[in-house]
């Protein structure tokens, strides 16, 4: 695929592979501390994943975070958010979840 956006110095991030692997669309976002000096906090999920698919490691990927936008461009304006802020999808784009990232 060609990449129609580039964007820099975000890092990687590590969704699951319902939305990079199977193509869906990003459901829910959010930002946490980062892992390591690659990780840039960010958090892609489909959405509906449940505890058991989250918790088995080989449903998880390593992506540029530019990747994860060129598949679904609609995150690109909550990039800049600081760490503890969450959004799902609401339509075309994106809402703050009131309730932030989720705790450890």
């Amino acid at each position: 695929a060609v990449l129609r956006h580039r964007l820099h110095g975000l890092d990687s991030a590590a969704p699951p592979h319902v939305v990079m692997g199977v193509g869906r669309v990003v459901g829910y976002v959010y930002r946490d501390r980062p892992d390591n000096d690659f990780d840039g906090g960010w958090r892609f999920l489909a959405g509906d994943e449940d505890d058991a698919y989250m918790s088995e490691a080989s449903n998880m990927g390593i992506y540029d975070v530019n990747t994860i936008a060129n598949y679904d461009p609609a995150i690109i304006p909550l990039l800049d958010a600081p760490i503890g802020r969450a959004f799902h999808r609401q339509g075309a784009g994106f809402v703050a979840d009131p309730l932030g990232a989720p705790g450890d």
